[in-house]
């Protein structure tokens, strides 16, 4: 009985953030239980289980006397994002040198490429979920759990801020594939840790600055 519980809770859960993502619920939208169920032949629990998972990801928040909308965005929350994102991703890299092995530095390496073919293309949001493929990857092999599930939260929200379209700042981007070269070259020669970790750091609020002076 519960697996079925959750497999409507999915569906709630897809359904109502693949509208959130198309811009059909955009900041502000009220959602209505009642009709989301109708919609799905469901009943309210699992739209309310799906609410408040998306609640907890960030992409829905409670509003008196209104209920449950769809968040809305700021820059400043954005840029707080990124800079939380620049700390723990710079920790969980230099973590994760020590257990590099030369073909995930293979894989690194075509990953760049293909960001490079993506934004020769201009196609951002390609770029974008291949920069995601680039750091997960490094980053599973930082042996914290904790500390790689908090990175995976963080780039949720970033993937919620991202779907309202203002975040890409296409000459950061360039820069970008530069200094993932860069990070391709200190986790090959297995750098020093400190060093590992400040690149990193340094490569995310860079971006936080192209942000701020677009």
């Amino acid at each position: 009985m519960e697996s079925k519980t959750k497999n409507k809770t999915q569906i709630a859960y897809e359904y109502i953030l693949s509208r959130i993502e198309n811009g059909l619920y955009g900041p502000g939208y009220r959602i209505v239980i009642d009709q989301i169920a109708r919609e799905l032949s469901l009943s309210s629990i699992p739209v309310r289980e799906a609410i408040r998972q998306l609640e907890a990801e960030g992409w829905i928040q409670y509003k008196p006397y209104t209920g449950a909308i769809v968040s809305n965005i700021n820059e400043k929350e954005y840029l707080e994002t990124l800079s939380v994102l620049a700390v723990l991703e710079g920790y969980a890299t230099a973590l994760s040198s020590s257990n590099m092995k030369e073909g995930m530095i293979q894989q690194l390496t075509e990953l760049n490429k293909k960001m490079e073919q993506a934004l020769q293309e201009f196609d951002f949001e390609r770029f974008s979920e291949l920069n995601y493929e680039f750091h997960a990857l490094i980053y599973k092999h930082c042996g914290n759990a904790y500390l790689e599930e908090q990175i995976k939260q963080i780039w949720q929200r970033m993937r919620r801020i991202r779907a309202y379209g203002f975040t890409f700042v296409p000459q950061r981007a360039k820069e970008s594939i530069k200094e993932h070269e860069e990070i391709i070259r200190l986790l090959k020669e297995q750098a020093p840790r400190n060093e590992i970790e400040g690149f990193v750091r340094q490569h995310k609020l860079n971006t936080v600055e192209a942000f701020k002076n677009r």
